[in-house]
């Protein structure tokens, strides 16, 4: 008995010299709070930093979440190691690590991607992650115990001082993730974002000096590190406010806003006079200003449909881009509705590649929009590529039987996909081909280069797809030459809503098309900071 109460009473003694009986649990529990909304943010941040470099997909989530695990686990092991056994070390600094850490990240995400580029996309945006933030995430996490170990009187009140510190964290969390995804993001950049934190958290440090002033908690010696740190962050991020987002050599940025889907930019190569429309690290889009023609001869493909139905009349295109395609079919007399899930790429299609919708101009995710159709058409394009990859559930058995019900009797459903001939990543082509096999009976399939890496455009319809070989139409005697044979494949799978593992089967492409793209664009267009 006597020995409980001396551990308790030495306990009681312990926390003492850390908090104040009058500090009010509003303001403890306001500080985790805020790191709780702070973990949310930069996390979900690290998508819109991390995505236009190696694209949004399962490998980056993935990346993002297990880097924020591994931080929280050592920020809380640190915390509550650092707050028993370092008097000295109090949460004004821990407030002030977060800051620095948070504000440095523009400054060095460009050299971090790039330096992590080698190690391909998996390995690559999990060291990106780790580096650029693990560092303020882990600083985060270890406000928990501090607080903790304030908000306590004695080993009665442990229990109830735990939960509490992370049932508020949680709700800050909460608060923070629905603040950003349906405020901030949408209204302002990540790069503001970004500073706009490392100042909150840099005044949350500052109040945690004056607090701990006030109370006699910390010498005037270690204030001035702080101070020193302070300033540096303030120069940066007033810094980093100030300065216009970086020029890329060679190119002209017309237009550049982040979207909730991505980083969409319209941009003019001024050496070769092309204009481009980029999202991430697509090129949605890419025009010779002179000519107006487009330079993704895909496109050019899928212009042409009126080859195989001369009597069309009216089409569907799913995935935008700068609209060229829709106006190829309008010279031909074909009326096209259009969907577009970015309404910051069809707003830039209007503004900047002068494209003059000719039927119903939508706004919307394919996968719902399409349920709300009743029309039919002649043509149905499916064009989504975006970031190295394809939408999963844009390719399933289900999505493709739905827009055959929208077609016509001899209507097509065109589909490009961009792939391999041969080799690793050449399986998910042919589940594409074998997932089509299973909604339409007759498919062709034609490629823009007769090189390994290409585009595949999918022609499939319930009636034959004839092309006259006498024909001397230029596009006919292309894409006769063009045509792409399969020859059947043991890997292939149909890819359905429950099993679909397209973004496995695409690594290869999506860290193939990076590398042509920094090749043929530029790798700064890749960094969003």
């Amino acid at each position: 008995m006597t020995k409980n109460k001396s551990a308790k009473s030495a306990f009681a003694i312990s926390n003492q010299q850390t908090c104040s009986p009058g500090l009010n649990k509003a303001i403890l529990f306001s500080t985790v709070t805020i790191s709780g909304g702070a973990v949310m943010i930069l996390e979900l941040l690290g998508t819109r930093i991390i995505a236009p470099f190696y694209g949004v997909s399962l490998y980056v989530w993935s990346s993002l979440i297990t880097v924020t695990m591994i931080a929280l686990a050592i920020g809380y092991y640190l915390g509550g190691y650092c707050a028993d056994r370092f008097q000295r070390l109090r949460l004004s600094h821990v407030a002030m690590i977060a800051a620095f850490a948070t504000v440095i990240i523009p400054f060095i995400s460009g050299p971090v991607l790039t330096m992590t580029n080698p190690l391909g996309l998996r390995a690559g945006a999990f060291v990106s992650s780790f580096i650029l933030f693990g560092t303020p995430l882990t600083a985060l996490a270890m406000f928990g115990p501090f607080v903790i170990k304030m908000a306590t009187r004695d080993l009665k009140g442990v229990g109830t001082a735990a939960g509490s510190v992370y049932a508020v964290s949680t709700v800050g969390s909460v608060l923070g993730t629905v603040l950003l995804g349906f405020y901030l993001l949408p209204q302002f950049g990540s790069r503001t974002i970004v500073f706009s934190l490392s100042l909150v958290l840099l005044m949350l440090a500052a109040f945690w000096v004056v607090l701990d002033n006030r109370q006699k908690k910390q010498s005037s010696g270690s204030i001035l590190p702080l101070a020193i740190i302070a300033v540096i962050s303030v120069v940066m991020a007033t810094n980093g406010f100030a300065k216009s987002e970086g020029k890329t050599s060679g190119f002209n940025m017309l237009h550049e806003e982040e979207s909730i889907y991505g980083w969409v930019r319209v941009v003019e190569d001024v050496n070769k006079g092309y204009r481009m429309l980029l999202s991430d690290a697509s090129v949605l889009s890419a025009v010779d200003k002179r000519s107006g023609h487009s330079l993704l001869s895909y496109q050019w493909v899928l212009g042409g449909l009126q080859q195989f139905r001369p009597k069309a009349e009216q089409a569907l295109l799913i995935g935008l881009g700068g609209g060229h395609v829709a106006k190829e079919l309008k010279s031909k007399g074909v009326t096209t509705d259009t969907i577009e899930i970015d309404s910051a790429v069809a707003q830039a299609s209007l503004d900047y590649f002068n494209f003059k919708p000719t039927g119903d101009f939508i706004v919307g995710d394919a996968r719902y929009e399409i349920r709300q159709l009743h029309k039919r058409y002649d043509f149905i394009i499916h064009d989504c590529f975006t970031g190295g990859s394809e939408p999963t559930h844009l390719l399933t058995q289900e999505m493709l039987t739905q827009l055959r019900g929208l077609l016509t009797k001899s209507g097509i459903l065109a589909l490009n996909y961009v792939g391999f001939t041969k080799g690793e990543g050449s399986d998910a082509v042919q589940s594409v081909y074998k997932t089509l096999q299973t909604v339409l009976p007759n498919i062709r399939v034609f490629i823009t280069d007769k090189e390994e890496f290409t585009d595949f455009i999918f022609l499939a319809s319930a009636e034959p797809l004839l092309l006259d070989r006498n024909s001397s139409e230029f596009r006919v005697s292309w894409l006769l030459d063009h045509e792409y044979h399969f020859k059947d494949s043991p890997t292939a799978i149909v890819f359905t809503d429950d099993y679909n593992p397209v973004e496995s089967m695409q690594l290869r492409k999506a860290e193939n098309y990076r590398e042509v793209f920094i090749q043929r664009v530029a790798p700064e267009l890749l960094q969003i900071l």
